[in-house]
């Protein structure tokens, strides 16, 4: 088992359900998890994050056979993800009970043990429970050649022919983009990039300190900065954590919300670190040039306008006001 994977098994320990939150309080425990692997180790969050994802879904659409093996094969250290991207010119098929085709950005490849793929089905994309050592995808690992984010191991995925029998569809078609829990699930990879965000806040102090440039008033303008920017991220997570239970019509452009909030913020905590360190920031064994990169490349998550539309129509709609 990779050191990534037994990782994930040891966080998921914590977990008290494989279940959705059912409460503020359980909610916010999760997602104070989250942002705790985030500032920790962004990778690891990204693959923990997804692997919250696919159990969350497991539970909530599967059956109870399916909810049981699930909570049987998590005990034994199993980790998940959600493969959803089809791979262009060659979606993801399933015809009479082989799987062919494939997915593009499947983080986990080759650490998983289990994806929840979809499949396209009349009445909507289907999910579907791959034990990857029953099937397993060939992967193409050339096309992640990136600057950040490498040790999520997000590759390309093929399978040709691959047997999938009909106990491993989990739900009805169309459950995999059901609202709330489609959109609203952006709350937790925001969790994890707000404590990315607080990771540059560390690194950043710890460089100063360590280098005896705390104290500059240049540099101190910009930890406070820095310590309000995370401060920033965090209450945005938090307030639409609250609003989850509270307020229906807000808690959607609330998540939308916290998503523009850390990216705003990610964005201009990056600029700032570099700044306040410097060129050695950019060299590869400095322990924020993995931050800032992992931390870059994380926060291009897809379609940040269509979320600043949401919050804009929601604020003309009267259903966002800003409060104390």
């Amino acid at each position: 088992m990779s050191g990534l994977r037994t990782r994930i098994a040891v966080l998921d320990a914590e977990r008290a359900t494989l279940d959705d939150p059912q409460d503020e309080a359980a909610l916010l425990t999760l997602l104070r998890l989250l942002y705790r692997v985030g500032r920790e180790d962004l990778p690891l969050g990204r693959l923990f994050e997804g692997h919250v994802d696919a159990t969350q879904i497991v539970t909530r659409y599967g059956d109870p056979v399916q909810r049981a093996s699930l909570a049987m094969a998590v005990r034994g250290g199993a980790a998940l993800g959600v493969w959803n991207a089809d791979l262009p010119g060659e979606p993801l098929r399933l015809d009479h009970g082989r799987l062919s085709g494939g997915k593009s950005f499947a983080s986990g490849a080759g650490l998983l043990s289990h994806a929840l793929v979809t499949v396209e089905a009349a009445g909507g994309r289907q999910l579907v429970l791959v034990d990857l050592a029953a099937a397993p995808p060939l992967i193409d690992r050339d096309v992640w050649r990136v600057v950040g984010m490498q040790r999520s191991e997000t590759h390309v995925v093929r399978w040709t022919n691959a047997p999938a029998e009909a106990a491993t569809m989990v739900g009805a078609p169309g459950d995999y983009v059901r609202e709330p829990w489609f959109s609203g699930g952006a709350l937790r990879f925001a969790a994890v990039q707000a404590g990315g965000v607080a990771r540059l806040v560390d690194e950043v102090r710890d460089h100063l300190v360590t280098v005896g440039r705390a104290a500059d008033p240049h540099q101190a303008g910009r930890l406070a900065r820095l310590y309000a920017l995370a401060e920033q991220a965090a209450a945005a997570v938090r307030r639409a954590a609250v609003a989850w239970f509270a307020d229906q019509d807000a808690r959607l452009p609330l998540v939308a919300a916290a998503r523009c909030a850390v990216y705003a913020a990610g964005g201009e905590a990056l600029a700032l670190a570099q700044e306040a360190v410097g060129v050695q920031a950019l060299f590869v064994d400095h322990p924020l040039a993995a931050t800032i990169t992992d931390l870059a490349m994380y926060l291009r998550q897809p379609g940040p306008d269509t979320q600043r539309m949401l919050v804009g129509a929601a604020v003309a709609a009267g259903v966002l006001r800003p409060w104390l």
